[in-house]
C-alpha cells in the first residue's frame, strides 16, 4: 500500500505547490522570455521543476530505506536540481552547468555503485568491464541523458510526457525484478510529473524549466542503468530503449550543428518536435506523435527484455534510422502534412465550438455536481450499522450547515469542507467493513465503477474550466495528503481483509471531487450544502434505526 500513497502524496504536492511557487517566479527571475527559437508567446514561470523535486522527495524519504544507492541518488538529484535552478534564473554557461551534473553522477556512481559493468553479449564471454572503463562509461552515459531530456522540452507537455512513460517503464521492471526501492522512486517520480503535467499540458500555464528536466534525465539515466545492472538476466542495453527517443533527437542535432559547422550546444529548432511543426502538425499532434514513439520504445523494452543485447541494438538502429530517413526525405522534397480539411472543419471545428460554447464544461460540471452527492448518499445507506457517535456527528455537521445557508452564506464553503473532510473518510471506512446484508457483489461493482465514471467527469471538468488561475487549493487539501498518508498505513488488524487500496482511492475521490465542485460553484454553494444536510441527516437517522 506504500506504493499507492507514494503516488497520490507526490501527485497532491506538486498540485499544491506549483501554484504557490508560481506567484515567486517572476521575483526569482524564473521566467521563461519567448525568442524566434521557442514556441510560446508570453513570458512564462519556469518553477514546475522544483513543485516536482519536492513532490518526488517526501514520500521517497517517509518509506524509502536509507541505503547508499536511496542516498547518493537523492543527493545527486539534488546537486542537479539546485544547478538547473540557478541556471532557470541566471543562466548558467553550459561548462558550469556540466559541472554540477558530472558531480551528480560522480556521487551515484562512486558512492552509489551504479556502474555500467556488464554488457551481456556486447563483449566476449560476458565479461565485466574493469572500472577504468566502466565509470567513464556511466559518466558519459547519465550526463547524456540528463542533457536529453532537457533539450527534448520544446513543446507543452512534451518532457513530460516523455519521462512519465520512461518512469512507467522502469517500475514495470522493477516489479517484474522485485526491485523495491527503485520501483518507490519511479512511483514517486510518476506521482511528481503526474501532478505537473496538470498545468503543463497546452496551453501551459508553467514550464518545469531546467531543474525539472535536467532532473528528469538524471534520475531516469540512473534508474535505468539501476535495474538492468542489478539484474543480469535483463538486456543490459534496455537503457537506450528507454530513453530512446530523446537520445535519438540529442544525437541527430548535435551531429547536424557539427556538419553545419555551428557548435553542438546553441539552441536551435532543429529538434524532431520542430519539425514536425514545420510539416504541419498542430501542437497537440507533435506532441502526441512523440508520445506514441517513445510508448513503441518503452514497449520494445518491456517485452524484450530477456533478448540479447546485439538485438536490441538492431532493433534501435533500425528505429532510429527509419525515423531520421523520413525526415530527411520530408525536408528534401519540402513535404507538408496533407490536412484532411473535412476532419479540421467537420470534427475539429464543431469540437471548438462546443469548447466556446461551454458545452463541455456545462455537460461535465452537471455530471459531478449532481453525481458527487448522489454518490454520498448512496454510500450512506451501503453501512449495515451507523455507530452512534458518528449519527451525533451527522446531526451536528447537518445544523450547522443549514445554519450556515440561512444565516452566514460567507462561512458555508468552510463549513461545509469541513464537514465532509471530516465525515468521508469515516463512512468510507465503515462502508467497506461493515456493509448491510442486502448489499451483494453486483451492487458493489456498480458502486466502485461509478467512482471511474465520476473521475473521468471530474479531470473533465478541470480541463475545460474557465477560471483564470486553475486548479485552486485550500489548507483543508492537507487533509488529503494526512489520508493518503495514515490510512494506508494503519495497522491491518484494524481493517481485517478490506482493500485498503479502494478505501484510500473513494476517500479521494469524494474530496478532490469536493473541492472541484465548490470551486467551480465560486461561493454559490446553497444547493450543495443543502444536498449534503439531507446526507447527513439520513445517517443520523440511521444510527437510530
Amino acid at each position: 500500500m506504500y506504493l499507492f500513497s507514494t503516488l497520490l502524496l507526490s501527485i497532491f504536492i506538486t498540485i499544491i505547490l506549483i501554484p504557490c511557487f508560481k506567484g515567486y517566479a517572476a521575483k526569482m527571475n524564473a521566467v521563461d522570455i519567448p525568442d524566434q527559437r521557442k514556441i510560446h508567446e508570453t513570458t512564462m514561470p519556469k518553477i514546475g521543476g522544483i513543485a516536482m523535486a519536492i513532490g518526488a522527495l517526501v514520500p521517497i524519504l517517509f518509506w524509502s530505506r536509507m541505503d547508499h544507492f536511496v542516498q547518493s541518488i537523492l543527493a545527486g538529484a539534488s546537486i542537479v536540481v539546485i544547478f538547473g535552478f540557478l541556471d532557470d534564473i541566471k543562466n548558467l554557461g553550459y561548462k558550469t552547468k556540466f559541472t554540477g551534473q558530472v558531480v551528480a553522477a560522480l556521487i551515484v556512481i562512486l558512492y552509489g555503485g551504479v556502474k555500467i559493468q556488464y554488457l551481456g553479449t556486447l563483449l566476449p564471454d560476458g565479461s565485466i568491464l574493469a572500472d577504468l572503463f566502466s565509470i567513464p562509461l556511466t559518466l558519459f552515459f547519465i550526463v547524456g541523458i540528463t542533457n536529453a531530456i532537457n533539450l527534448s522540452d520544446g513543446l507543452d507537455g512534451l518532457a513530460g510526457g516523455i519521462s512519465i512513460l520512461t518512469f512507467i517503464g522502469i517500475g514495470y521492471l522493477a516489479y517484474l525484478s522485485n526491485n523495491s526501492a527503485i520501483l518507490l522512486i519511479a512511483v514517486a517520480v510518476t506521482g511528481a510529473i503526474f501532478g505537473f503535467l496538470r498545468f503543463n499540458t497546452f496551453p501551459a500555464v508553467i514550464f518545469m524549466g531546467d531543474a525539472g528536466s535536467q532532473t528528469l534525465g538524471f534520475m531516469a539515466a540512473v534508474l535505468s542503468i539501476s535495474i538492468t545492472q542489478s539484474n543480469p538476466p535483463f538486456c543490459a542495453v534496455l537503457p537506450l530503449l528507454l530513453t530512446g527517443f530523446p537520445v535519438l533527437d540529442t544525437l541527430t542535432v548535435m551531429t547536424e550543428r557539427i556538419i553545419a559547422h555551428k557548435p553542438p550546444f546553441v539552441a536551435d529548432k532543429r529538434h524532431f518536435h520542430h519539425r514536425l511543426l514545420n510539416l504541419g502538425f498542430f501542437h497537440t499532434e507533435a506532441v502526441l506523435l512523440i508520445y506514441f514513439f517513445q510508448a513503441l520504445l518503452i514497449t520494445a523494452a518491456v517485452l524484450l527484455r530477456f533478448f540479447s543485447e546485439w538485438f536490441i541494438l538492431i532493433i534501435y538502429l533500425i528505429f532510429s534510422g527509419t525515423i531520421i530517413y523520413c525526415f530527411l526525405m520530408a525536408k528534401k522534397a519540402g513535404a507538408r502534412l496533407a490536412r484532411l480539411n473535412w476532419f479540421d472543419k467537420t470534427i475539429k471545428g464543431r469540437l471548438k465550438i462546443l469548447k466556446e460554447k461551454k458545452v463541455m464544461i456545462k455537460i461535465s460540471f452537471k455530471t459531478i455536481y449532481h453525481g458527487i452527492p448522489l454518490l454520498l448518499l448512496a454510500t450512506a445507506f451501503i453501512p449495515g450499522n451507523i455507530p452512534i457517535y458518528f449519527s451525533f456527528f451527522s446531526i451536528m455537521a447537518c445544523m450547522l450547515i443549514l445554519a450556515s445557508i440561512f444565516f452566514k452564506k460567507k462561512r458555508l464553503c468552510n463549513i461545509l469542507r469541513l464537514s465532509l473532510y471530516l465525515a468521508i473518510p469515516f463512512l468510507i471506512f465503515i462502508s467497506e467493513s461493515t456493509p448491510a446484508p442486502w448489499i451483494n457483489s453486483s451492487i458493489m461493482q456498480v458502486y466502485n465503477l461509478s467512482f471511474g465514471f465520476l473521475v473521468f467527469f471530474v479531470i473533465m471538468t478541470l480541463k475545460f474550466t474557465k477560471r483564470q488561475h486553475g486548479f485552486k487549493t485550500t489548507p483543508m487539501d492537507f487533509l488529503i495528503l494526512f489520508v493518503a498518508l495514515i490510512v494506508p498505513n494503519l495497522p491491518a488488524v484494524y481493517f481485517e481483509n478490506n482493500h485498503l487500496g479502494l478505501i484510500t482511492a473513494k476517500i479521494i475521490v469524494f474530496l478532490f471531487s469536493y473541492e472541484v465542485i465548490v470551486g467551480e460553484l465560486r461561493g454559490e454553494s446553497g444547493k450543495l450544502g443543502a444536498a449534503t444536510a439531507g446526507t447527513f441527516m439520513i445517517i443520523f437517522i440511521k444510527g437510530f434505526t
